[in-house]
């Protein structure tokens, strides 16, 4: 028997991981599902009474505007449970120094345990499976090292992407090769929920094995991200632009989750149906990258 969690608000702070950008779902709102909404879905299905959820997460943004902008607004939302994501934005930009990205991340969790909520902090990714990022592997080491020391002196629980092997794999990535996709955003919904203690019904994913292409193919693919998703951003890096200007968070209220019953399996992801929501939400404009 599934034994209640003694959790009632939720709220989820971020960027474009916690917004859920690479998992379209215009059942959605915001028009992305992503772990967060999983992870509330779940945890609506098993409260006892009353159980709202906030998504204040903006795609692109950095850890200060995280933190400038979302810490507050999340805690006069008067949650007994949060999640925050942030630095990832800032340990892929050339020249910045994990330590200083932890030490203003701290500033944030000293900040959001104000009240003793439950705050879950995200290693990031280990990032040895991607070329496109295997560079940096050692300096998102450093910086988790110092969110397990942040988290040790908060008591704060860690979800560990580092350790979550399943999506260290090209096919649980969406075709940007910055977010997860649907079947990794499940994933990492059942390591948050295994991370939270709360039994679920969410089951481990099985990833086909990759296909065998040529390398002239292989060589195309590449090409073709470079030109959709790789130009614009290094664009963006140039103009100081986000692919979050002028988007608003998806859920900036606490509301109840409703789960659509009979809804379509969600396929290759495995996962529970799709939550719909009564509330207004603003369309996301259907950029992929951070």
């Amino acid at each position: 028997m599934t034994q209640p969690h003694p959790w009632r608000r939720y709220v989820a702070l971020g960027d474009s991981f916690t917004e859920g950008i690479g998992d379209p779902e215009p059942g959605s709102p915001g028009g992305f599902r992503g772990w967060a909404d999983r992870v509330a879905e779940t945890l609506a299905a098993q409260a006892e009474g009353e159980f709202s959820y906030a998504n204040l997460a903006i795609r692109g943004r950095l850890l200060q505007q995280i933190v400038d902008e979302q810490v507050e607004p999340a805690l006069a939302l008067k949650p007994d449970l949060i999640t925050i994501s942030a630095g990832g934005n800032d340990v892929i930009r050339p020249g910045t120094d994990p330590d200083d990205i932890a030490a203003r991340f701290e500033v944030g969790i000293r900040r959001l345990r104000r009240d003793d909520a439950t705050v879950v902090i995200f290693t990031g990714v280990d990032t040895s499976f991607t070329p496109v990022f295997r560079g940096i592997r050692g300096k998102v080491a450093i910086y988790n090292e110092n969110l397990r020391a942040i988290a040790a002196r908060y008591d704060c629980i860690v979800a560990d992407q580092w350790g979550l092997k399943e999506i260290q794999n090209p096919r649980m990535w969406a075709d940007d090769r910055l977010h997860p996709n649907a079947k990794g955003y499940h994933e990492i919904a059942r390591m948050v929920l295994d991370a939270l203690n709360v039994d679920n019904d969410l089951q481990p994913g099985e990833p086909e094995p990759l296909p065998s292409v040529s390398w002239r193919h292989a060589r195309a693919e590449d090409l073709v991200w470079a030109r959709v998703h790789f130009v614009p951003w290094v664009i963006r890096r140039i103009t100081h632009r986000s692919s979050g200007d002028g988007v608003t968070p998806k859920r900036p209220l606490a509301e109840p989750v409703y789960v659509m019953k009979g809804a379509a399996d969600e396929g290759a992801a495995g996962s529970d149906t799709a939550a719909s929501d009564t509330a207004a939400s603003e369309t996301a404009a259907n950029d992929t990258a951070h």
